[in-house]
């Protein structure tokens, strides 16, 4: 019953990202109206704080097949890339924070995991982006710095300032309604 509670949970903020994900973006950089930002990263990341990051990795590959199907924007390689950046990203922060569960070191994952995301990022739009969208490489090259690493850079503050913000208030709600043997195992 214990692993049921924490899917259900889970499963619940895999939802709110989702809807997240679909009613709210809007463009960051103005000079890359087509890279959108959304909130649906949070409820991962206070899944991955507060179920460990396995959980958030899994709830991004799930998340990020879903908005794809929803949606029939990106197919299979809109999905890896929403996997790599979010994946990346979740996983760091709630394994640094899973080690050790302060303030401090929420802090700390909340600010490297978004310099690993903008990384694996850059990687990946010059291997990917390419091929999906039919641009030659150079073209990517010459979009890194004016719009692909501020993007990221940008995305992965707003995502962790947010998720800092929430990720007390949302941790005593789900404990609070949580039975004294699962809470103790959380």
């Amino acid at each position: 019953m214990v692993k049921e509670k924490r899917f259900i949970y889970a499963g619940m903020l895999g939802g709110l990202s989702l809807v997240l994900s679909l009613l709210v973006h809007f463009p960051l950089i103005p000079q890359a109206p087509f890279l959108l930002y959304d909130p649906g990263d949070v409820p991962i990341l206070i899944a991955s704080f507060k179920f460990g990051p396995g959980l958030g990795v899994m709830l991004t590959a799930v998340v990020a097949a879903l908005f794809a199907v929803i949606t029939g924007e990106g197919g299979p390689w809109g999905i890896l890339m929403h996997f790599l950046a979010t994946g990346s990203y979740v996983f760091l922060a709630g394994w640094l924070y899973r080690k050790q569960r302060t303030a401090q070191r929420a802090i700390l994952g909340l600010i490297v995991a978004p310099l690993l995301m903008t990384v694996v990022m850059v990687f990946a739009n010059l291997v990917v982006t390419p091929i999906y969208l039919g641009v030659p490489r150079n073209v990517v090259w010459g979009m890194l710095l004016p719009a692909i690493i501020p993007f990221n850079l940008l995305k992965g503050a707003i995502n962790g300032a947010m998720t800092f913000l929430l990720y007390k208030r949302m941790s005593v709600f789900l404990e609070s309604s949580l039975p004294e043997k699962v809470r103790s195992e959380v």
